[in-house]
């Protein structure tokens, strides 16, 4: 493993790697006290989970063999920068019986690469859509 790659004597980062945790807003952990809090500057922002933290935990569960954990991760980072009602929209969809048809994941696929540069998460979709095509899921139910 390179210096630059987290392992499992990293985690957790917040106690054995504090200097890596950084927020979007670049406060590192030791700047997000009570103080800081009331004197405002802290904000939401400040405390969100960012790609970078999710990137972060991918490492390390790939280096403990935790491969399927690691893309879980890899997605979620790109999910992070995707807006909520995007997301939600997407979640309903992949619900069984929500979506009309393969195109409509498709074309759901595509926003994803070309909107939001998540290709893992697009990939995800596409499968998505491949396997409930397969299985017959696009009859509308709801």
């Amino acid at each position: 493993m390179n210096k630059s790659e987290l392992g499992k004597e990293d985690y957790p980062l917040a106690e054995n790697r504090p200097d890596s945790v950084v927020g979007a807003r670049n406060k590192t952990l030791d700047a997000l006290t009570m103080d800081a809090v009331m004197n405002g500057d802290v904000t939401m922002e400040d405390l969100r989970i960012t790609p970078r933290a999710l990137k972060q935990q991918a490492q390390i569960a790939r280096s403990v063999g935790r491969a399927e954990l690691a893309e879980n991760f890899e997605r979620a980072a790109e999910m992070a920068t995707i807006p909520q009602d995007r997301i939600m929209k997407l979640y309903e969809l992949l619900r069984p019986g929500r979506a009309e048809s393969k195109e409509t994941l498709m074309k759901e696929a595509n926003a994803l690469k070309v909107e939001f540069n998540a290709p893992l998460l697009a990939a995800f979709v596409e499968e998505a859509a491949a396997l409930y095509d397969r299985r017959g899921l696009f009859q509308i139910r709801f």
